[in-house]
């Protein structure tokens, strides 16, 4: 196959909102290799290691325990090499490759809830013995998906601490907690894994990591009252994870001018394809909710605010690479359960998913050219089960209110008998 096939970066953006990222189609079989040595790499020496979901909230933990470790890299090369960008001196992906990149005795291996078992197992295998580990804003649905990895890394490490604010299943809680992993898991909806690190860390931090933690929160509990959230999270998820750290790890959340003209130019691409994936959107209804349907490559905190906005009480955005992102509002609370039943998990208001519909290439091409819909059908299927369920509950607790108060009436008869 062609390279110019597979870039999406050639084609219209109308066109290219529908497709997936070039990194979609490099297969598992090569990326297994590639992330061996990414791993290799980066664990090589290291004192600590950390295993942190690649989003803000995540890398923002990293941050914290490289200030712990005095362990911080070098910033100004960063920002060197952000200006080159910004000047359209960027190298080509196997330039960077070649050159020799700084590393720290705090090494970062990132990972995503789906791929956790797969990098605990590569830091058991490729880290020092004695080597301590930090897992962050990462959890697994089940433990059975983590058990035999998180045995291997408890063999290898002194010591496993693990930092998070999602959905704990409590005997997923329990069982993680019976290996000897020192497990703090924080209120979902009063804290972010940043947070968690923050107060579990014995050390006196400087406020710029106190800020740092709160604006970050801001975003990942979708708060939005402070503007440099967003900020955080679009550049987190737009440059390398190490850039990240580093920058926030110097800075704070008042990030540097270089870095702002980054974000700036980034985002009128950005705001493009928000409105494209908010053009396609549809209504249904569900049970008592309307809930709001699109499809596209967009970021969806913006999508699903924009569907909000137009009478939405959640949201679903099926992205090309076949996951979904699920938003809720103060009316539907319920994020977590609609994804737990479609192979993903998450928070009441923010959860995701990735429907297990795909069984060769010919699913996914049905998914492009169909934008998304047996994707769609699924999760609308799991919003109807919730909903069922939620009008069960409902009516049990009224027929207990009736129960009761038939029971007070009963009574009330007897003694006058």
């Amino acid at each position: 196959m062609e390279d110019e096939l597979i870039d999406s970066k050639r084609l219209p953006l109308s066109r290219r909102s529908l497709l997936p990222g070039k990194g979609f189609f490099y297969p598992d079989s090569l990326d297994e290799d590639r992330d061996d040595e990414r791993v290799k790499e980066a664990v090589d020496g290291a004192e600590v290691v950390v295993i942190a979901d690649g989003d803000a909230d995540g890398l923002g933990c990293v941050a914290l325990l490289r200030e712990v470790y005095d362990a911080a890299l070098d910033v100004e090369p960063f920002e060197e090499r952000l200006a080159e960008r910004l000047a359209g001196e960027e190298k080509a992906d196997e330039e960077e490759e070649e050159e020799e990149k700084p590393t720290s005795p705090v090494a970062l291996v990132r990972a995503s809830p789906h791929s956790l078992e797969d990098e605990m197992a590569r830091v058991a295998e490729f880290a020092d013995d004695g080597v301590d580990v930090f897992v962050c804003d990462l959890c697994p649905d089940r433990y059975e998906y983590v058990e035999d990895e998180l045995a291997e890394l408890l063999d290898t490490a002194a010591s496993v601490r693990w930092f998070d604010h999602h959905q704990w299943r409590p005997e997923v809680e329990e069982s993680v907690r019976a290996t000897g992993v020192d497990l703090v898991v924080g209120d979902s909806d009063e804290e972010c894994t940043t947070d968690v690190a923050l107060r579990s860390l014995d050390y006196d931090f400087d406020e710029k990591y106190e800020d740092l933690a709160a604006v970050t929160r801001d975003h990942d509990l979708w708060l939005r009252e402070d503007p440099r959230s967003d900020d955080l999270a679009d550049y987190a998820y737009w440059t390398h994870s190490e850039e990240y750290v580093t920058v926030v790890g110097a800075y704070g959340a008042d990030l540097p001018e270089v870095v702002e003209e980054y974000i700036a130019e980034r985002r009128i691409e950005k705001e493009q394809l928000i409105d494209l994936a908010v053009s396609r959107a549809e209504m249904k209804e569900v049970g008592p909710w309307t809930v709001g349907v699109t499809y596209g490559r967009c970021s969806q905190n913006e999508v699903a605010e924009a569907l909000r906005e137009q009478g939405s009480d959640a949201a679903v955005i099926v992205k090309p690479a076949g996951s979904a992102s699920i938003r809720g509002t103060e009316e539907f609370e319920h994020c977590h359960e609609v994804a737990g039943q479609v192979n993903g998990g998450g928070h009441p208001k923010a959860a995701g998913c990735k429907p297990d519909i795909y069984d060769d290439m010919l699913d996914y091409a049905n998914h492009w050219s169909t934008q998304g819909s047996a994707a769609k059908r699924v999760i609308l299927a799991a919003f109807e089960r919730v909903a069922e369920e939620v009008e069960a509950e409902e009516d049990e607790d009224e027929g207990d209110v009736v129960d009761d108060e038939g029971a007070d009436d009963d009574e009330g008869v007897e003694t006058e008998r």
